[in-house]
Formats: C-alpha cells, sequence, structure tokens
C-alpha cells in the first residue's frame, strides 16, 4: 500500500499509539508516521500495513497545525499524557489544589478583578468619552503591575512610550477597541500592535496581557519562550516570529483551545489555568 504525506492512519497492534499522520509520501518498503500518543515512528512496510482512516475518525487537532520541524529535532516530543503527568507532579490535586491557587491562580485572579474595576467596559467608556486619557493609561499600568508576568523593562517600556496626550490618546482608544470592539479581532489586534509599535513597547507580552487579564476565559498570555517550548514540546506549530503578528496569535489561541480540551478530565476553568499548565511543562521556564 502506498501512503501519502498527511494521511491520518492507525497502527493495525499498536492502539495504544493513538491516531497518526504521515509525514512524507512512503519510499519503498518505509514510511514515516507521527502518532499522537508516541511521537515519530518509521516503519517497516514489509512487516506492518498502517490502517488509513478518514472522516470524523481522522480529526484531531494536535494534528492539524503538527510542526514537522520540531519532530526532526530541538525539544524531545512528550505526549498530552506525559505532560499531564508531569504537571501532576508538580501539582498532584491539580488545577484546584491548594498549591496550585496559591503558587499560580490567586494572584492572577486578583489582578483580574482589579482589571474589571478600574477596566471594566462600563468604567472604560465613560473615561473615554470624558477623554480623559491619562487617567486611563494609569489605570492601564496599575493593572499591568498587578502581576509578575512582564518584565519590568517590559513595564517600564509602557510607561515612558506613554509620554504625550498623543500618545494617550491612541494607547487608550486601541486598548478599548481590542478588548470591546465589535470588528474581528485580527484587525483590532493588529491596531493595538501598531500603537505598541510607536510607542516603543511592541513586545507580545504586552500585546497580550490586557486581552489575557481582562478575559482569561477567551485569550492567553504570550510569555514567548514558555510558550513556544510548550507548543514544541507538544509538536505544535505556532508559526511564531519575534515580530507582533496575527498568524501567531491566532495559532497560539488555537494551541491553546487545543489543550483546554485536551485536558478536560482536569477541568481548568479558563486560560489562566491552561497558561499554567504551559509554564509546568516548558522544559526551560522562564
Amino acid at each position: 500500500m502506498k501512503y501519502t504525506k498527511g494521511d491520518r492512519v492507525r497502527h493495525p497492534t499498536k492502539s495504544e499509539w493513538g491516531l497518526g499522520e504521515v509525514l512524507e509520501n512512503s519510499r519503498g518498503s518505509q514510511v514515516r508516521i507521527f502518532f499522537i500518543e508516541a511521537g515519530e515512528k518509521t516503519l517497516d512496510l514489509n512487516y506492518v500495513e498502517p490502517e488509513k482512516v478518514s472522516g470524523e475518525e481522522a480529526k484531531h487537532r494536535g494534528l492539524d497545525n503538527l510542526s514537522v520541524t520540531t519532530i526532526k529535532g530541538g525539544i524531545k516530543y512528550q505526549s498530552l499524557p506525559q505532560s499531564i503527568e508531569r504537571f501532576l507532579e508538580r501539582f498532584p490535586e491539580g488545577f484546584d489544589g491548594k498549591r496550585f491557587l496559591t503558587e499560580e491562580r490567586n494572584y492572577k485572579v486578583k489582578a483580574h478583578e482589579l482589571a474589571l474595576e478600574l477596566m471594566g467596559r462600563e468604567q472604560f467608556s465613560m473615561l473615554l468619552d470624558g477623554e480623559d486619557y491619562h487617567e486611563i493609561c494609569i489605570r492601564a499600568l496599575k493593572v499591568v503591575n498587578a502581576t509578575n508576568l512582564m518584565f519590568p523593562n517590559e513595564k517600564m517600556a509602557i510607561k515612558d512610550g506613554l509620554g504625550s496626550t498623543e500618545k494617550e490618546q491612541a494607547f487608550s482608544k486601541s486598548l478599548f477597541q481590542l478588548l470591546y470592539g465589535e470588528g474581528e479581532l485580527e484587525g483590532r489586534f493588529m491596531a493595538f500592535a501598531k500603537v505598541l509599535e510607536d510607542l516603543g513597547a511592541d513586545k507580545w507580552t504586552t500585546a497580550s496581557y490586557f486581552l489575557f487579564i481582562l478575559i482569561p476565559e477567551k485569550y492567553m498570555f504570550v510569555k514567548p519562550m514558555v510558550t513556544k517550548n510548550a507548543a514544541e514540546i507538544s509538536a505544535i506549530e505556532l508559526n511564531y516570529r519575534p515580530q507582533l503578528n496575527w498568524l501567531t496569535y491566532k495559532s497560539v489561541l488555537e494551541f491553546s483551545e487545543y489543550l483546554r480540551s485536551a485536558l478536560a478530565e482536569l477541568k481548568p476553568r479558563d486560560m489562566i489555568d491552561v497558561q499554567s499548565f504551559m509554564w509546568c511543562i516548558s522544559p526551560y521556564k522562564s
């Protein structure tokens, strides 16, 4: 049997390997396949013929954005059950355990509550209507300083960039649109990124922080090293570039939703829990 790159298959006798994707067209008697529970395998077709699958059986979000580059080198692949095991080694009681709440969640929830108090839609809208851009920026900086998620120099870059009324106005309006605008997120995100660039504060942490803190049930915080390593160990393509861009952030959101769904048995409440999970499984933690 011939196998084509992208075919979804299962091993006929090793069901524990889970669903697989053919990485390149079969050559002679060999075929390279990435199995979601076992990583990359090279099979000898003289001895085994993987079973092709299609339709609903062939669907798996972990294979849809498979990073072939990652598979060929770099960080060793770690299956989701292995990642969960690693997470539970640190937090045996999972997302509801006292240690997790103390070390990872409570301070972020407190920052979220502060953000809602200072920058909830109604409050934010009233300040905009009153053209009190300076107050908006003061509140935004308080929210930024409520956690250690951003480095001190990243926080300082925002403060230093807001050095004029014009820049305070541009930041305030674009941040409101990012959080509460009605257009597609792509346009709102890129408009905010452009303002951050003008401020000299165009970092992934800054671009993703407010969405994450204000709306953690939906949006993810991007800590580049942690996020990239978590994706690489999971063999997920992030399309990462240091410059702010929509493709990378869209890929981060898709990866986050995949993890949230795959972690259903652990019952993550929101992206705060998922982001902490990413940090825990990352082989090199910031």
